[in-house]
C-alpha cells in the first residue's frame, strides 16, 4: 500500500493500465455503437498508452533541470508519450487528461489524497478544453465524475481518494446511456469512458495492492494486418526500424556509420537535437542499441516486411513556394489519387506523432492537413499545435471523407496567399456533400429505422438515410437522393470489397437519370465501405 504516488508507482500504473486495456481491447472496440465494423476505440487507447509506456521506459533515471520532482518528471514523460502516440478522439482526450494530471502534480512535493483530487480536477479541465463541442455521456463525463468524487472524499488518504475516483467514474459510465440516446439505442456504455475506468482501476490496484473485480473480458476482435511494404532497399533485410532520437550532432554522425554497417535505406533527418532515424536491418536489437549509445531513442517502431500487405504512397517534397499538403488515406487507390495531387499520404488512424513526422518530412514551412475522418480531426489538431512549436505553420481543413479532400486539393493555388488558399480549400470541401455505403455488422436503431446484420446502409453526411437489401439498388437510390438537392459532379470511390462493375453500373444510372451531371469513378481500395460518393 502507498501513502504517496512516487515515480515508481507512476510507471507501475502506466504498465498496469496498459495491460488492462490490452485485455479489454476487443470488448471496448465492440462498444462503438455505429452498426459498421470499424470500431477502434479500444485499439486507439492501447496504442496511445503504449506510446506513454515507451516514453517512460526510455528515460528511467534522468531528471531535467527544471525543478520537477521525480514523480512529476515521470508523469510528464507519460503525458508527452501519450500525446505523440495519440490516435483518434479517445486517444487525444486521454493524452490531455494525462497532461492536465501531470501539470497539476509536477511540482507538488508529494502526491497524497488531496493532491490526487486536484490532479484529476485539472485533468478533467484539460479534457474538456481539448474538445471544441463537449458532449456529455462520453469520456468527458466519466473523467469529470471521477474528479468530483475525488474532491468530495476530502482526505489526504491516497487510497481512499483513488477508490473514490474509480467509483465515481464507474457510476458515471453506467449513466452514459441516459445521456446519449445513441448509447441507449445500442444498449452499451461509452467506449472511451470504459477505458478510463480501467485506468483508474489500475491506479487503485497500484496504490492499495488490491485487484479490482472486473467482468470477464470479451474475446478480442480480429484486427487486420499492417498496410505498408518495403519502400526502398534490398530484400536481404527483413525489418524496418524507426525511432525519434534526442542526441548531439556529433553522436548522430557516429550513429550514421554504425547503422550504415547494419543495413540499408538509412535516413536520419532532424535538427535542434531531435532526429528521426530510419533503417532496414536484420538485427533489430543492434539498431536500437546504437540509438541508445548515441542518445535517447523514443517512439521506436519495428516492422517486419513479411507481414505487410499494401503499398505505401510516396512522400513528395514541398512545393517550390514552401507549401505542402498532408492527407490521411485508407486504401491504396485513394492514396495514389492523393499522391498524384502532390500530397504526402499518411495511412489511416495515425497517431499525433506520425502526423507530426509527416508534416516535418515535407520540409515545408506552411502545411495544410486533411484528416478525412471525424475521429482523426482531433489528432490532426494536436499535431498542428506541436508543429507550430517547431516553427511550421499548419492549418487543418476538417475534411470528413476522402471525396472532400479531393475537392479541396483540386482548388489549391500556390499563387494565392497561404491563408486564402486554406480558405478556398475549406470552402471546396464544405461544398462537397459526401456519403458512404456499407453493410451493417450488428443490430442497431438508426435514424432511418432498425437495421440487422447484413443490411445495406447508405450514410449521408454521417447519418443513415437508407436501409436496403441490395447493394446496387441502395447505391443508386442514395445518389438520386443526393442529386435531388443539386449537383454537377459525382465522384465514386469503389472499396476493396465492392463487386465487379459496381461503379460502372452506378455511373450508367446517373448518366440515364441525370444527363447533365458529370461522373468520375476510381478504385479507392478502402475497407468496410464498398462505395464512397461525393457530390459537388
Amino acid at each position: 500500500m502507498l501513502d504517496t504516488l512516487d515515480a515508481a508507482a507512476v510507471r507501475r500504473w502506466c504498465a498496469s493500465g496498459l495491460a488492462a486495456l490490452q485485455r479489454h481491447q476487443g470488448e471496448i472496440d465492440q462498444l462503438n455503437v455505429y452498426p459498421v465494423p470499424d470500431g477502434d476505440t479500444g485499439t486507439n487507447l492501447v496504442l496511445t498508452l503504449t506510446s506513454a509506456q515507451q516514453a517512460l521506459a526510455m528515460d528511467l533515471e534522468t531528471l531535467p533541470e527544471d525543478g520537477h520532482t521525480p514523480h512529476g518528471h515521470a508523469l510528464r514523460l507519460m503525458a508527452r508519450g501519450a500525446l505523440l502516440g495519440a490516435r483518434g478522439n479517445s486517444g487525444v482526450i486521454l493524452s490531455q487528461i494525462l497532461r492536465g494530471f501531470a501539470d497539476a502534480l509536477a511540482a507538488a512535493p508529494a502526491v497524497r489524497g488531496r493532491q490526487l483530487a486536484a490532479g484529476l480536477a485539472d485533468a478533467a479541465t484539460a479534457a474538456y478544453g481539448a474538445v471544441a463541442h463537449p458532449v456529455e455521456g462520453t469520456l468527458l463525463s466519466v473523467v469529470a465524475a471521477a474528479a468530483r468524487a475525488a474532491e468530495q472524499a476530502d482526505t489526504d488518504d491516497l487510497r481512499a481518494v483513488a477508490r473514490a475516483a474509480a467509483g465515481g467514474a464507474a457510476r458515471a459510465l453506467a449513466r452514459t446511456p441516459e445521456q446519449l440516446p445513441a448509447l441507449a439505442r445500442a444498449g452499451v456504455v461509452d467506449a472511451g469512458g470504459r477505458g478510463l475506468c480501467l485506468l483508474l482501476d489500475a491506479l487503485v490496484e497500484v496504490v492499495t495492492g488490491e485487484s479490482p473485480r472486473q467482468p470477464a473480458p470479451a474475446p478480442p476482435a480480429a484486427r487486420p494486418p499492417a498496410t505498408a511494404v518495403r519502400e526502398t532497399g534490398s530484400s536481404a533485410y527483413a525489418y524496418e526500424v524507426q525511432y525519434l532520437l534526442d542526441a548531439t550532432d556529433e553522436a548522430v554522425d557516429r550513429l550514421r556509420g554504425e547503422l550504415d554497417g547494419l543495413g540499408d535505406s538509412l535516413v536520419i533527418v532532424g535538427d535542434s537535437g531531435t532526429w528521426n532515424v530510419h533503417v532496414h536491418v536484420n538485427d533489430v536489437g543492434a539498431a536500437v542499441e546504437a540509438g541508445v549509445v548515441a542518445g535517447r531513442p523514443h517512439r521506436i517502431t519495428v516492422t517486419r516486411f513479411a507481414d505487410q500487405v499494401a503499398p505505401a504512397a510516396p512522400l513528395p517534397t514541398a512545393l517550390p513556394d514552401g507549401r505542402a499538403a498532408v492527407v490521411v488515406a485508407t486504401g491504396a487507390g485513394i492514396a495514389e489519387l492523393f499522391g498524384a495531387e502532390g500530397a504526402t499520404v499518411v495511412p489511416a488512424n495515425p497517431s499525433t506523432g506520425e502526423l507530426l513526422d509527416a508534416i516535418r518530412a515535407t520540409g515545408a514551412a506552411r502545411v495544410v492537413v486533411l484528416p478525412n475522418d471525424p475521429n482523426t480531426q482531433s489528432v490532426a489538431s494536436a499535431a498542428a499545435r506541436e508543429a507550430h512549436r517547431l516553427g511550421v505553420k499548419v492549418s487543418v481543413v476538417p475534411t470528413r471523407s476522402p471525396v472532400q479532400a479531393l475537392a479541396a486539393l483540386a482548388v489549391r493555388d500556390p499563387k494565392r496567399r497561404f491563408e486564402d488558399d486554406v480558405i478556398a480549400m475549406a470552402e471546396a470541401a464544405g461544398a462537397c456533400r459526401y456519403a458512404e455505403v456499407c453493410h451493417a455488422s450488428k443490430e442497431a436503431l438508426t435514424v432511418a429505422g432498425p437495421c440487422r446484420p447484413g443490411d445495406v446502409l447508405a450514410l449521408v453526411e454521417g447519418e443513415v438515410h437508407l436501409i436496403g437489401a441490395d447493394l446496387l439498388d441502395t447505391c443508386t437510390a442514395m445518389v438520386d437522393r443526393m442529386l435531388g438537392g443539386g449537383g454537377e459532379l459525382v465522384t465514386l470511390l469503389c472499396g476493396a470489397d465492392a463487386p465487379a462493375g459496381l461503379a460502372d453500373r452506378v455511373r450508367e444510372h446517373v448518366e440515364r437519370s441525370w444527363p447533365f451531371v458529370e461522373v468520375q469513378a476510381y478504385e479507392g481500395g478502402q475497407p468496410h465501405y464498398p462505395l464512397l460518393v461525393g457530390v459537388e
